[in-house]
């Protein structure tokens, strides 16, 4: 017989405790507990059962082991792929996290239908199967291996899947799914826990790729526990305004691949279009003449491209200056105003300074920080900054001008845009084999940086 019980559990990391306390002792959140009506029955069995069960995994030594270079499943989608690591790996459990109606939905849909001849079932929570049908006609691509399901109940989930026994399978979202095993509504902690536990074990033991479209808090983490990120292999962030019109894939967690990649969409309206080359549309068409514009050779990832760093500085209306940052780190825009202040000798302390990241972008590179400096000076003094000069390079604390890696890749990429001169490290410079006709300007400072900016 069935006991029933009531226990409270952290929404941060998933510990239980037998009453509600302020704080979790495990992660130390704040009222982070919820509680959930948790059945307990002897003889309930498990969600998915596979019929090979009895195949128990046995000990190996370590040297016994072998190694084999599994094929990765293409998607057809380059983006996709480069963010994943190469493609999906047959087995792995991809979480894919974004805001509402930032395009989720129609980026896995997308993808699944440019996977032709591939087998493919789509379940939907929130969708019916007309809805779905009237977003696949809008993307104007036909695929007659996609199957599409409209259903919560996780165990008619699995009947479908043993029928149909798909090569790919899509679940959105994790948040709307249920399992009967669990007496609490979906979207809970419990409920999502199972629910996720059981799908990572029929991927795993019958080498079925899954994705999962899982909805974000409004602090921006993935809605439900954190175990739900400990247990699948990758965590992809699907970022953006809605506002405009590109969209980020990023990887906060990848188990087969690396976290810095980046993938880059444009949204249009017959769906998302991959951009190849991110620094042609970041760029402004023609920025000569104004003020407050640096352009800064940037690496994400193993991507190179060229960003346009906006700066607007202007006597500070009220009592304290601003100091606003979109796509940048407030806390570094403070740290390279306090360096022009302290090491060059410039008075901003009494004047607002805003800066943008042109393009909604979200840049981690520090060698952008000569960019932003420049962006600031030009701003300030209302003098523009020469339209085919690039910029890279990451500013101490001393205002020295600190290396960056992947120094070529980066003059690679403002040559091909026809950029002219390159500001760059002194330290980069050295033993440096310059191919083509850009012309690369040393700086060990950011004083000597400056004057050739805007005294040259």
């Amino acid at each position: 017989m069935a006991k029933t019980k009531s226990v409270f559990v952290c929404s941060n990391c998933g510990v239980e405790a037998a009453k509600w306390v302020g704080r979790c002792p495990s992660c130390g959140e704040w009222n982070s507990f919820v509680e959930e009506i948790v059945r307990k029955d002897s003889t309930q069995k498990t969600v998915y059962s596979p019929s090979n069960s009895k195949n128990a995994a046995k000990p190996l030594l370590l040297s016994d082991i072998a190694v084999e270079n599994e094929p990765r499943i293409n998607t057809h989608c380059g983006e996709f792929n480069r963010v994943l690591g190469g493609g999906l790996v047959p087995g792995s459990l991809v979480l894919i996290g974004g805001e509402p109606g930032i395009g989720k939905s129609t980026l896995v849909l997308q993808v699944v239908l440019n996977m032709q001849r591939r087998r493919t079932l789509y379940v939907s929570g929130e969708e019916s199967a007309k809805q779905l049908k009237l977003r696949a006609e809008r993307l104007a691509t036909a695929n007659d291996s996609c199957y599409i399901l409209s259903e919560t109940s996780l165990e008619q989930i699995f009947i479908h899947i043993q029928n149909l026994q798909p090569e790919l399978v899509i679940i959105d979202s994790i948040q709307t799914i249920y399992t009967e095993t669990t007496e609490s509504s979906p979207g809970s902690i419990s409920q999502i826990r199972e629910s996720s536990a059981a799908i990572l074990r029929y991927a795993k033991e019958s080498s079925t790729p899954v994705l999962l479209i899982g909805h974000i808090t409004k602090d921006g983490n993935i809605a439900g526990p954190k175990i739900l990120e400990h247990i699948v292999d990758t965590v992809l962030q699907f970022e953006g305004d809605q506002h405009h019109m590109y969209r980020i894939l990023r990887a906060a967690k990848n188990r087969f691949g690396s976290t810095s990649e980046l993938g880059i969409f444009e949204m249009q309206q017959e769906g998302l279009r991959e951009v190849l080359n991110p620094s042609e549309l970041l760029l402004s068409p023609d920025h000569e003449g104004m003020s407050g514009i640096a352009i800064a050779a940037a690496i994400e990832g193993l991507r190179p491209f060229l960003i346009e760093v906006q700066a607007l500085v202007s006597t500070a209306a009220y009592g304290t200056p601003q100091r606003s940052a979109t796509g940048f780190d407030t806390r570094r825009l403070n740290m390279l105003l306090a360096v022009l202040e302290k090491k060059a000798g410039f008075k901003l302390a009494q004047k607002d300074v805003f800066l943008n990241i042109a393009g909604g972008l979200r840049v981690n590179d520090p060698a952008i920080d000569l960019s932003v400096m420049a962006a600031v000076l030009s701003s300030n003094f209302d003098l523009p900054i020469e339209k085919q000069v690039a910029m890279a390079g990451e500013v101490g604390l001393a205002g020295e001008i600190r290396p960056v890696n992947r120094i070529e890749q980066r003059l690679a990429e403002a040559e091909k845009l026809g950029f002219k001169k390159i500001i760059i490290p002194h330290a980069n410079s050295k033993g440096l084999s310059v191919k083509g006709n850009i012309e690369i300007v040393p700086a060990r400072k950011v004083e000597e940086a400056f004057r050739w900016l805007f005294k040259n």
